[in-house]
């Protein structure tokens, strides 16, 4: 049960006070504030580079970047930014550009562009490389695979790694999918850890650090561990979802703008990786919330998915228009969780193209779609998109995908901070 985070006296605090929800106010209070109330103590005399986006803001909406500027007795020397860029407005997969900040006059270098991780140079004199931002919860979300790669290089350089949490907004309990395989570690899954891992992005930093998951983007370095520090929440507990912390979301990325989109993610997003095959919301201002087609029966295909009584899940028939100069009319279906603890979130998509071959054998996934070249790696392994195109039954995969979650959620708990 023991594991190796320096913790810094005043954080000792703090993790008590995570057991006290509600003494000091009755929202979720992020990292970022909890470094305030120890009058950032742990940063004091040092030279910091703070690697955020625009979601790194305190409750009242103040940014972490102006907070650490103005911190009496912090040098904040360096700004890092990830996939979307520094302010989260950058389209997925478009390269973000090294720039300098208007506001600070500070460098801020991207990591998503020529480098995936700060370079020795990057953190030179830099003694701290504090991170804050908001996650999503699931494995082939990017941000967290830019966290390890920076603390792989402040492993090397000796920089001490400080993670400001936040909550996961999938919850502390919902873990789902197969562990990525050899040879499927990529940006979009690094770790070896289910596809939703129910963690926080600290209690994830140090489950990688101490559990040698940090193994580069392709998985093929040893581990290195780094020096780190977690600045703990108040309040949060792991039967939270974001709409029970009371704090404001600010879209993480431009294809997730409210807290159910970051639900919808791991429900819709593998589809998404079958390009051309259905609309899941985009230009609909439903981003991951539906599965559209043109040639869809609503009302057959919202009948046939819930005479199947899938678990805590239920279908409703919705057709809708893209926005935009040119406008395309859909039909298809809305889920909605009304018991989001049993059900099983990633294999929505998976029961949509179950109901969509049984109507349309002629509109099968994997045969209308004949190039999907990042779903094997979204899945972290072929075996998925193998054994569900040999008869498209989510039933003949279920077994597979949710085979190492037993065993994840062995090792994971020793690295809770809140319960």
């Amino acid at each position: 049960m023991f594991f190796c985070v320096k913790i810094h006296p005043n954080i000792l605090l703090a993790a008590l006070l995570v057991f006290l929800p509600g003494c000091l106010s009755a929202r979720v209070r992020p990292g970022i504030e909890v470094l305030e109330d120890m009058d950032f103590a742990p940063l004091k005399g040092r030279k910091v580079a703070l690697l955020t986006n625009q979601t790194g803001t305190d409750g009242e909406g103040h940014s972490t970047i102006s907070i650490l500027h103005s911190a009496p007795g912090v040098k904040l020397v360096a700004l890092f930014g990830p996939e979307h860029g520094i302010r989260g407005d950058i389209k997925a997969g478009d390269p973000v550009r090294t720039t300098r900040d208007a506001a600070t006059g500070l460098p801020v270098y991207s990591l998503y562009d020529r480098y995936r991780q700060p370079t020795a140079k990057m953190l030179e004199g830099v003694d701290v490389l504090v991170y804050d931002i908001q996650d999503v919860g699931t494995r082939s979300y990017t941000f967290i695979s830019t966290l390890g790669l920076a603390m792989r290089t402040c492993a090397e350089a000796g920089v001490e790694v400080m993670v400001l949490d936040r909550p996961n907004p999938l919850g502390g309990r919902k873990i789902e999918g197969c562990y990525v395989e050899k040879g499927y570690n990529s940006f979009i899954s690094q770790y070896r850890i289910p596809y939703v891992y129910g963690l926080t992005v600290g209690e994830l930093a140090t489950l990688i650090n101490e559990e040698g998951l940090n193994c580069g983007q392709r998985g093929d370095l040893s581990p290195l561990k780094c020096a780190l520090t977690v600045i703990p929440m108040e309040g949060w507990h792991r039967d939270m979802l974001y709409s029970d912390t009371d704090l404001r979301w600010i879209p993480t990325s431009p294809a997730i703008p409210n807290p159910e989109s970051a639900i919808g993610y791991p429900s819709a997003g593998i589809l998404g990786d079958i390009h051309g095959f259905l609309n899941i919301g985009m230009n609909c201002g439903m981003q991951f919330c539906v599965f559209g087609a043109q040639w869809i029966d609503s009302r057959a295909l919202a009948d046939t998915l819930n005479s199947r009584n899938i678990p805590g899940t239920h279908f409703e028939p919705l057709d809708y228009t893209s926005t935009g100069r040119w406008k395309t009319e859909y039909h298809g279906v809305r889920y909605i969780y009304d018991d989001y603890d049993s059900a099983c979130i990633t294999l929505t998509q998976f029961h949509v193209m179950e109901a969509i071959s049984d109507l349309y054998p002629d509109k099968r996934a994997f045969e209308v779609c004949t190039e999907c070249p990042t779903f094997d790696k979204v899945c972290g392994t072929s075996r998925i998109r193998a054994r569900f195109a040999a008869n498209y039954k989510v039933a003949s995969i279920r077994g597979y995908w949710m085979k190492d979650v037993e065993h994840f959620k062995h090792i994971s708990e020793k690295y809770h901070l809140y319960e």
